[in-house]
């Protein structure tokens, strides 16, 4: 199975902390309650890129980048690319 399949046939299991929702929600300037909903709404968008790289996945689309843990399905953090 590729990597970005196993992210999306997973995507139940993604979550982040209580502090990776303040700094998700700090970092792209958000707005909602929903962070990690969110989340995979742009992992699950179609243009999405993603890529495994070591214990991670980065996934991009809309000028965000998002870090998986590829172990724990845990959103580690969010960026906006410039």
């Amino acid at each position: 199975m590729s990597d970005c399949r196993r992210l999306i046939d997973h995507i139940d299991k993604i979550h982040t902390t209580p502090m990776g929702i303040d700094r998700i929600r700090r970092n792209l300037k958000l707005d909602t309650d929903d962070v990690v909903g969110y989340c995979k709404s742009l992992i699950m968008n179609k243009d999405c890129h993603i890529c495994q790289q070591g214990k991670n996945w980065y996934c991009e689309t809309d000028n965000v980048r998002l870090t998986v843990n590829s172990y724990s399905y845990t959103i580690i953090t969010a960026h906006i690319i410039q």
